[in-house]
């Protein structure tokens, strides 16, 4: 199958969103990540994204929708959960809200929720509005690899097998959406993002982070929603993240730096923009500013593909405090590197 590169244009739209709703799979753009959509009622042309990542069939899918009218017929939305979707939709925020009959199992991986997002990047809406259908759409990109913030990261990772890509240029946001759980008593964020929990407490009386965010899920546990499995987000090369006070993880990271390096492995350090100075001599990557967090968020996985292409083996990172857009950083950093994190105070007072 050839993809199409398309151009947002009103046509090429029209084309794309055909193309949905004949059951084929298109790369589109929103806020956040870029998505491989589906129709979500076609419960083959779901399968099909499943097929074309290489996805896990128990990690459920987020369904993309214009508004909240069109949202109604595939879930239950209580009074808090509308209060929740007039502050932040559209917006990066996907609620999981109790499915109605009609969401195929393949969809949400057979539980009782399905997730629903409002994207309001103006292509996605569009595409949405066009297509006609409930759009399922996770990462367009090979499972467990960076998530798509451009075009041409969609189309290295899946040409050949998705109809057409919809380039709408570098996503804002760079990680994908906050994932709110409005099932439990508590709402629970399940994948923090762009929209932090202090930001839900403007209208939400309480929320709670699942503990799953900072730690691999446990043997029998269900993925809830995207982005919970143990390992994803991953360079090819082995990451690790090194913790502790800044002098102790410059030291730590150098001796590791030149201890790879002698093994004859292409290294690489991801440090922030404030920190840069103590790296000097070595390859390094800025990765945004510590002062802005959300700058770290706009860059992280296109650093990551960089890194790909550029042959890295071995990637030492610096980490944030776990707290607004850091707890997003954090939670992509560490499932990135397979929860691998060395303690730099530790290493120094041994």
């Amino acid at each position: 199958m050839e993809t199409l590169l398309l151009t947002p244009t009103e046509e090429n739209l029209l084309l794309a969103a055909r193309a949905l709703a004949d059951g084929q799979l298109v790369g589109m753009p929103t806020e956040t990540v870029y998505g491989l959509g589906a129709d979500a009622l076609n419960e083959a042309a779901v399968r099909s994204i499943f097929a074309a990542k290489g996805r896990p069939a128990d990690n459920p899918l987020i369904v993309h929708v214009p508004s909240v009218e069109a949202a109604e017929p595939l879930c239950y939305i209580d009074e808090r959960s509308r209060r929740v979707m007039a502050h932040f939709c559209p917006g990066p925020l996907t609620l999981l809200l109790p499915k109605k009959p009609i969401v195929p199992d393949v969809v949400n991986a057979g539980l009782p929720s399905v997730a629903i997002r409002i994207p309001s990047h103006p292509i996605a809406r569009r595409l949405l509005e066009l297509s006609g259908v409930p759009v399922a759409a996770p990462s367009a990109n090979t499972s467990g690899k960076p998530s798509p913030t451009t075009a041409r990261h969609v189309y290295d990772d899946l040409a050949g097998k998705l109809h057409s890509i919809v380039d709408g240029g570098e996503c804002q946001v760079g990680l994908e959406s906050t994932v709110l759980d409005m099932t439990r008593e508590v709402p629970t964020v399940l994948r923090p993002g762009g929209i932090t929990p202090d930001m839900l407490l403007a209208v939400l009386d309480e929320v709670q982070v699942a503990d799953s965010v900072l730690r691999p899920l446990q043997k029998g546990e269900k993925a809830l929603s995207p982005g919970m499995l143990y390992k994803h987000y991953a360079p090819k090369g082995m990451l690790s993240l090194v913790k502790g006070e800044r002098f102790n993880v410059e030291k730590l990271i150098r001796r590791l730096y030149a201890e790879s390096a002698d093994m004859g492995k292409t290294v690489q350090v991801l440090a922030f923009e404030e920190h840069l100075s103590g790296y000097e001599g070595l390859n390094v990557k800025c990765i945004g500013s510590l002062a802005a967090p959300e700058t770290v968020a706009h860059s992280l996985f296109a650093t990551l593909r960089q890194a790909d292409a550029e042959g890295i083996d071995v990637l030492y990172s610096e980490v944030l405090p776990p707290e607004g857009v850091g707890l997003a950083v954090m939670n992509r950093l560490s499932r990135a590197a397979g929860f691998r994190t060395l303690d730099a105070d530790e290493e120094a007072n041994a």
